[in-house]
């Protein structure tokens, strides 16, 4: 069973690191296949507060933008290359983070009062970097394109996969070494019962705060190179739909899992594209409907998330090959 899974996960990769040969000529599947990749970090990295600690976490979106603004900004005035200028972002993500983590888990600001925070927190930061005209405003401020992989601005889409790619399997290792370490697993007694957890002894607003933190710090990241695959920077990318829809992709994947959010990202995310680009012109938000009739029958007959279905079809699927392979 160890040896099939290790097999799988190898086939995977191999696969993962070969699609853009297959979509070298085609722009439209290339933005596809990295907006799919962009998804899933984000959700993978909200897996960390949403899935583990159990928070209901909708500040994506501002965690983003200051990585997007951040990176953008340090490009247009200090001429700094994005390759510093993202983790520059990330530490601005990180600090907004704290200051905002520290008087809500000191309070014990949490479940829906905790959702509805941090989604407030997304509308505020939009509203200010569109007053804030030296920074933001309310109109675009485009990236120059030098044409230099120094600058991460590319004429093709396939250098910027490769690189949701590397941020893809960085948050998921750190997703697989946090929910196999100690604080994955005061992480995982919180989303079960906060309250017995604290009584036994674990220090639920530290816990709480580097969840948040590590989470903060790869959106923040990933919203840096977001701001260079579009080439502008828009106070509007302090979105609170995307905010929402990561936390749906985490919920719908399968919660505390480590590639569940990844799954859900994958088959979501790609189902929405595909709905819009072949419906949107045609019937106008058609696509939607659709998108939430099959998200509210994945909450109906799969509660735990979809990667529990693809678990237990896997598990079936192998102990039937088992079983055959003993009686021949």
């Amino acid at each position: 069973m160890k040896n099939l899974r290790i097999v799988s996960l190898l086939f995977l990769i191999l696969l993962v690191l070969i699609l853009p040969f297959f979509f070298r000529s085609n722009q439209y599947g290339m933005i596809l296949l990295t907006t799919i990749l962009l998804y899933g970090v984000l959700a993978t990295a909200w897996n960390i507060i949403g899935g583990m600690a159990g928070q209901l976490d909708l500040a994506a979106g501002a965690y983003l933008g200051l990585g997007a603004f951040t990176t953008g900004t340090l490009l247009l005035r200090f001429n700094l290359t994005p390759w510093i200028g993202i983790f520059v972002g990330g530490l601005v993500a990180v600090l907004f983070a704290i200051l905002v983590g520290l008087p809500l888990f000191r309070f014990k600001v949490k479940e829906v009062w905790y959702a509805l925070s941090s989604s407030a927190l997304v509308e505020v930061l939009r509203i200010a970097f569109i007053m804030w005209e030296k920074i933001g405003g309310p109109v675009e401020r485009y990236l120059p394109n030098y044409g230099s992989a120094l600058y991460m601005r590319f004429s093709s889409y396939i250098p910027y996969y490769y690189i949701m790619v590397i941020l893809l399997f960085a948050s998921l290792f750190v997703n697989y070494w946090i929910s196999r370490s100690k604080l994955g697993y005061y992480l995982i007694a919180l989303g079960d019962d906060e309250d017995a957890a604290e009584v036994l002894g674990v220090n639920v607003r530290s816990s709480k705060l580097k969840a948040l933190v590590i989470y903060a710090f790869i959106v923040g990241l990933t919203g840096g190179v977001y701001a260079c695959i579009y080439g502008f920077i828009h106070p509007n990318f302090f979105s609170s739909p995307l905010s929402t829809e990561v936390a749906i992709l985490g919920i719908v994947g399968g919660m505390g899992i480590t590639y569940g959010p990844l799954v859900g990202a994958v088959l979501l995310v790609s189902m929405r594209e595909l709905l819009r680009a072949n419906l949107g012109g045609q019937l106008e938000s058609l696509y939607l409907v659709i998108y939430s009739v099959v998200l509210i029958l994945i909450v109906l007959f799969r509660p735990r998330g979809i990667t529990t279905l693809l678990q237990d079809t896997f598990n079936k699927l192998f102990s039937r090959w088992v079983r055959n392979n003993h009686a021949e």
